[in-house]
């Protein structure tokens, strides 16, 4: 909902309910859980959805939602987190060959089909849909197949992660037979997206230069196409504007710092039009 706001596109989220409308944009929204996302959007029941890449993946192991083509047509850059096997703390496993035989919970079937499929470990695999972590102390499993964001929830339950085995984030998803009317819109939000997602990742640099060290300044940081410089009134002093990658940020002013830039101002970024 963030992400809709941030690219102009208001839902009014304050009492959610089943269907919203976007006054001012030919959106509407469809507010359900994320496992039923994909079956939806391959339905054609939703034109596009928002979900995590691990739904997605587990409801189309074969590249398709109940026969359909979805497509994922953006990664948005949040909800980071994975698909990782866990044991018990005190257990030495050092690989998938631990495995074998071993009962797994998970709540991902079939990308942990697929896992054990590709390392040839034979598994018995228990569908939990709830508390997955809770399995292998409630004896129901021997390890979990489960989601991790901080890796928190596993220390808690006594587990520990052993397997990063699916990387996941929230993507928008597709699906394939949009008419062109739709696909005019479906470019539009990519547009707003994508200079959203720009503008996160970047800083915005104003400096005082004398006028010796520009050309080196312009050497660090050579900005989206190149810097702004504009002459101060002190003589021989100058104002340098420039955009930067923010994990670049602190490696870049200690580099201008060191040929004389002065008064550096860091600012965030509302929005990049490319």
């Amino acid at each position: 909902m963030a992400l809709l706001r941030d690219i102009g596109i208001r839902i009014d989220d304050s009492k959610r309910k089943f269907l919203a409308q976007a006054p001012d944009f030919p959106l509407e929204v469809l507010y359900l859980r994320d496992d039923d996302i994909p079956q939806v959007v391959a339905a054609g029941t939703a034109d596009l959805g928002i979900v995590g890449l691990n739904e997605v993946a587990e409801h189309s192991a074969d590249g398709t939602v109940a026969g359909t083509p979805v497509k994922v047509i953006r990664e948005l850059g949040f909800g980071q987190c994975r698909i990782s096997l866990a044991v018990p703390k005190a257990e030495p496993c050092d690989g998938p060959a631990w495995f074998e035989g071993k009962r797994i919970a998970t709540s991902y079937p079939n990308i942990l089909r697929h896992y054990l499929a590709e390392n040839g470990v034979n598994a018995v695999i228990e569908v939990i849909a709830g508390s997955v972590e809770v399995a292998p102390a409630a004896g129901i499993a021997d390890a979990i197949f489960d989601i991790v964001s901080s890796g928190g929830t596993l220390i808690s339950n006594g587990l520990k992660e052993v397997e990063k085995v699916f990387p996941s984030e929230a993507v928008l998803i597709a699906n394939p037979s949009l008419t062109p009317e739709k696909m005019q819109l479906v470019n539009e939000i990519l547009f707003r997206i994508d200079s959203d997602v720009v503008s996160r990742r970047k800083k915005y640099l104003v400096m005082n230069l004398p006028e010796s060290a520009i050309d080196q300044a312009v050497q660090i940081v050579p900005a989206m196409r190149s810097p702004t410089i504009m002459p101060l009134a002190a003589k021989g002093w100058y104002a340098m504007h420039a955009v930067i990658e923010e994990v670049q940020l602190w490696e870049k002013i200690r580099q201008l710092k060191a040929i004389g830039a002065e008064g550096i101002l860091v600012l965030s970024i509302d929005k990049i039009i490319p």
